[in-house]
This record gives C-alpha cells, sequence and structure tokens, in this order.
C-alpha cells in the first residue's frame, strides 16, 4: 500500500528545518563543498514543500467553495470558481506527486552535452550542427546558459564534434533541472533525407551521437576527485590551434591537451583565444568525465542498473528518428511520435522530453513499490 502523502511529507518537513538551521550557521560556509550540497538540497525542500503548500491552500478554497454551494449561497458565478478550483488542485496534486516520486539525485546538476557526427560523413556532420542549434533554442526558451567548449568543424561548415555546457540559475529546483530534462537526450540520433551533397535526389540515413553527463563541480572535486585531480595524475601539453580563428589563435601555442595518466583520459580544447581558458575547459570536460567513470564503479559494485547511454554512434542503437520527407520525428523508447519535425528542429522539445521523462517516473516508481512489497515480505 503506498503511504499517505502527509506520511512522506513528514520527513521532508523535518530534514528542511534541520538544513535552515544549519544554513544559517556561519560554520557550515567554511567548507564551501558542504555549503553546496546543503544549499542544493535546501532547494530540492523548498520547492516540495512549496507546492505541497499551494495544495493545501487551494484544497481548503475549494472545500469552503463547496460548503457555501451546500449552504444554497452559491450561484453560477460560485459554481465556475468552484470547477477553476477542483481542476487547479488536481493540477497542483499531480505536480506535488511529480516532485514526490523517486528521483535521480542528479537532476538538478548543470550538464556537460556532446554531439558527435557519425555514420552518415558529411550529411551527419551537417545535422549535427542543426542539433546544436535545436539544443540551442531548446535552453534559450527555458532560460538556460549554452557555452561551447570545444568544437571541430566540418568542410561544408557542419560539426565533426561539439562538446557544451548548458547550466541553469542557482537554485533551480531538480525537477525543472537541466539535466532532468536533457539527459533524456543521450544515445543515437538518426536522420533520413536527401543530402544536400547528393545529386541523384536518393534518401540517405546518417546518424549523430550525444553524449550527457552531469556536470562535476567543486563538491565533487573534493569529495571523489581530489586524488584523481591531483597534478601528478595530469600531463598537460600545450600546441598550436588548428581550423578557424581571431587573431592570434592560430599563430600561438594557445591549444591545451589533457591527459589523465592513470585511465588514459585525453581533453583537447583550442576554441578560447588563450592558452589559461583552453586549460580551464579541458579540465572542465575532465573533471564531469572522470566523475562519470567513478559513479558507473561505484553502481557496478552495488549492482545497480546504470541509465543506458549509448556512446557508439551505430545506425542499429538509435533511440530517435527525424524523417525529413515525411516531416516525422518518432521517439523508439517510448513509442512517442510527431509531424513537427520543423518545430523540433527549431527547439520544440517539451512533448518528445516529456515523453521520456514520464517513462522514467513510472519506471522509479514501479521500483519503489517493488522494494516496499519485497520488504514487506515475511
Amino acid at each position: 500500500m503506498e503511504p499517505r502523502r502527509e506520511d512522506r511529507l513528514a520527513p521532508l518537513r523535518r530534514e528542511h528545518a534541520r538544513l535552515q538551521d544549519a544554513l544559517a550557521d556561519p560554520a557550515l560556509h567554511d567548507d564551501p563543498a558542504r555549503a553546496r550540497r546543503a544549499g542544493r538540497r535546501y532547494a530540492e525542500l523548498e520547492s516540495v514543500l512549496g507546492a505541497a503548500a499551494q495544495v493545501e491552500s487551494t484544497a481548503d478554497d475549494l472545500g469552503t467553495a463547496r460548503e457555501l454551494a451546500e449552504l444554497g449561497e452559491g450561484d453560477d458565478e460560485l459554481a465556475a470558481e468552484t470547477e477553476q478550483l477542483a481542476a487547479r488542485l488536481e493540477t497542483e496534486q499531480d505536480r506535488l506527486e511529480d516532485l514526490l516520486a523517486p528521483r535521480d539525485p542528479d537532476d538538478s546538476r548543470d550538464v556537460i552535452l556532446e554531439i558527435k557526427a557519425g555514420a552518415g560523413g558529411e550529411e551527419s556532420a551537417l545535422f549535427a550542427a542543426e542539433m546544436l542549434r535545436m539544443y540551442r533554442s531548446y535552453a534559450e526558451h527555458r532560460g538556460w546558459r549554452v557555452e561551447v567548449l570545444t568544437s571541430a568543424e566540418s568542410e561544408l561548415g557542419g560539426l565533426k564534434d561539439v562538446t557544451v555546457a548548458v547550466s541553469a540559475r542557482s537554485g533551480t529546483a531538480p525537477a525543472d533541472g537541466v539535466y532532468a530534462h536533457l539527459k533524456h537526450e543521450a544515445g543515437v540520433h538518426r536522420v533520413q533525407r536527401v543530402p544536400v551533397t547528393e545529386s541523384a535526389g536518393r534518401i540517405h540515413t546518417s546518424a549523430v551521437g550525444v553524449l550527457v553527463l552531469p556536470e562535476a563541480d567543486e563538491a565533487d572535486e573534493g569529495e571523489l576527485l581530489a586524488e584523481a585531480m591531483a597534478p601528478a595524475n595530469l600531463r598537460i601539453d600545450v600546441f598550436r590551434s588548428s581550423g578557424p580563428g581571431g587573431q592570434s589563435v592560430n599563430t600561438t601555442d594557445s591549444a591545451v591537451r589533457i591527459t589523465h595518466l592513470p585511465t588514459g583520459l585525453v581533453v583537447s580544447c583550442q576554441d578560447q583565444k588563450s592558452q589559461l581558458q583552453n586549460r580551464e575547459q579541458a579540465l572542465r570536460i575532465l573533471r564531469t568525465r572522470l566523475l562519470d567513470a567513478r559513479r558507473l564503479e561505484q553502481e557496478q559494485q552495488s549492482s545497480a542498473a546504470r541509465r543506458s547511454q549509448v556512446r557508439t554512434v551505430d545506425r542499429s542503437e538509435r533511440i530517435r528518428t527525424y524523417n525529413f520527407p515525411e516531416s516525422r520525428v518518432a521517439d523508439h523508447r517510448t513509442g512517442y511520435k510527431a509531424g513537427n519535425l520543423s518545430h523540433v528542429l527549431a527547439g520544440d522539445l517539451e512533448d518528445l522530453i516529456a515523453s521520456s521523462r514520464e517513462a522514467e517516473r513510472a519506471a522509479r516508481l514501479a521500483e519503489a513499490q517493488r522494494s516496499v512489497d519485497e520488504d514487506d515480505l515475511p
């Protein structure tokens, strides 16, 4: 049997009160990493308890309206208001249940998003550039910031690969977090259309790979990565940037390549104007990749099911298909289909992502219920 909502809220209220006291204590802020974790969790609880308070307020208003109607003091205007309150309460209850559902602990994080051209050659690179524009538009609509960390262009102006950081405003609730939405974009995206390089008008199939990682922060480095990111574990090489660039970009050794010696991970950055800027961007990407590898190792040790992210760009391992001749887009994980391809490529991803988020929510609820059922077994 599912616990009552108030039974689920009670421990959250107590935790919220403890965190409120802790954040008011100046001693907490002597440890920035600990303060950051506390602030992140406090923002999450604020969102949940704020939604709960709204549900209680609307339920009270609806109860009052119904009492007046039963006393014969109602009229058509009161009846309409009662209907509106009932509809609002249902929406608010759904929102609260979503916030109370078991959640990925990384949902509130910003992300490092990588787009890589794969099968399809130049056509794949051109579509990778379109996908970057699509994600930029989606991010702008949600008020997120997109920062290109490193990129490599193709001959026709496409992108062989590009890595960007996508970040939200501070204090964003986990349900509205960047990773909560964009993690569902990880995998292989297939495009079917007549390439600009095709003279005979034949439809080609190409593939683009997307990798989405929750971005590591200073708190993570303090907890998990301090030893891994020690200077002795890093080899830093500088070299001359290649490709188009501004003044002095291609004439000085501003590009940076960092090799993590224990794991062999290599990150190169050359898009920024200075060696220092490229070094900081490369360290940022490396830190996030190391955190992802560390978490994968921990999950494997605990036999936890890792979220599936396709890291090879193979046409057979697709999550979504963009069919230009039919102006159709289809998500192969959820079965969602839409005939508004131009809108999707313009950044209208809400319905596509919502279908994946709902599937994830249902899976997490089912897993939580299985755990409850197993605990009840004699």
